[in-house]
């Protein structure tokens, strides 16, 4: 039992070494594979970089498995009405979850374990999100063979003290500086029905091989590209609500994502358009960085419009007295002392502690 503790103790020491390392969000999740595949007593493992706002995935790292089904995993993961999902876990609060304890022991309660993880020769699943500052910057799942039985509550706990060091290790990954970059226009790529690739422009062609990763061979395109154009299917069919997916490409740069079907119905071609991320759409994802809560976004955004007190109180139907409250707290959580200094650091300086 001592040693088994201590190897925890040196799990979590080493995961929060991740934090203060120069690594890109794939050498996050390969160094936390090294520490934690043994501790946790997984044989596969699907590891996601996700748009800190929405937490809709944005691409896919696994040296473990198979992606022929992985579009079957993207319509379950869009469509599918199911327990212990990613966004279920999140708005939880309980960080990690496993299929076992979400259905009770009976596996087969899962459309996600009966259609996929039995299915691919897996038993209990282990899924975890990585926040740090109010974004979700991952998630990853953890697969095991039947034989190992159900993951142990220790083995649980353990995931979910882990997924908090590495969640702040992505989040500072992802949201070092990039280099300057000359100015991009937009792009068109064009996905059929199974969201495999039709036509691109040529812009589009260089931005695809910017976020190539596992999932590109199964659809010729990039995961950002499926997840956006799968969403907007799901928005057709009115079960999601469309939003923008935001995406860090290889060089560093955000971009933004968005996608609508060329012909009615869930199932014609669809169109999505990449282009820069603007200061505007990145904010949200510096807010996540300074730990905003929602409210307090609200808040921050008629701040940058250059609305005072009154107005935001208005705006927001709060009280002046609340929204000074919520300033108060907004200055203290981004490091500075007033309006000016604030707006400044988010159009004009770089952000502190997020940049860096």
């Amino acid at each position: 039992m001592t040693s088994r503790r201590e190897a925890e103790r040196r799990a979590i020491s080493d995961l929060k070494d991740l934090a203060g390392a120069p690594l890109t969000a794939p050498e996050v999740f390969r160094q936390a594979d090294l520490v934690l595949r043994k501790l946790l007593g997984y044989d596969a493992v699907c590891w996601h970089a996700t748009d800190p706002s929405s937490g809709l995935v944005a691409s896919v790292l696994t040296d473990d498995l198979e992606l022929d089904d992985f579009r079957q995993a993207v319509q379950l993961e869009i469509w599918g009405d199911d327990v212990a999902r990613f966004p279920e876990i999140r708005l939880s609060a309980r960080v990690a979850d496993t299929l076992s304890r979400a259905t009770g022991g009976v596996l087969r309660r899962s459309l996600r374990f009966r259609e996929q993880i039995a299915p691919a020769g897996f038993g209990d699943e282990l899924r975890a999100v990585f926040d740090a500052g109010g974004g979700m910057w991952g998630c990853a799942a953890f697969m095991r063979a039947p034989d190992r039985g159900p993951y142990r509550p220790g083995e649980l706990a353990l995931a979910r003290r882990a997924a908090r060091y590495i969640g702040v290790a992505l989040q500072r990954s992802q949201l070092r500086e990039p280099p300057s970059q000359a100015a991009l226009p937009p792009a068109v790529v064009l996905l059929g029905p199974d969201n495999h690739l039709i036509d691109a422009d040529e812009q589009a062609e260089r931005l695809l091989a910017e976020f190539a990763d596992d999932s590109t061979g199964i659809f010729s395109v990039p995961t950002p590209f499926v997840m956006a154009a799968e969403q907007a299917r799901a928005a057709v069919a009115g079960t999601r609500t469309p939003m923008p997916l935001r995406a860090r490409g290889r060089g560093g740069r955000w971009f933004v994502l968005h996608a609508s079907l060329l012909r009615e119905g869930p199932d014609g071609p669809a169109a999505v358009v990449i282009s820069p991320a603007s200061r505007a759409e990145i904010m949200p994802v510096v807010f996540a960085s300074y730990g905003l809560t929602h409210r307090e976004c609200e808040v921050a955004l008629q701040v940058v419009q250059g609305r005072g007190t009154g107005d935001i109180a208005q705006v927001l139907c709060m009280t002046p007295v609340t929204v000074q409250d919520h300033l108060k707290s907004i200055f203290t959580k981004s490091g500075v002392r007033s309006r000016r200094e604030f707006v400044a650091q988010l159009l004009v300086v770089r952000p502190p502690e997020v940049w860096t």
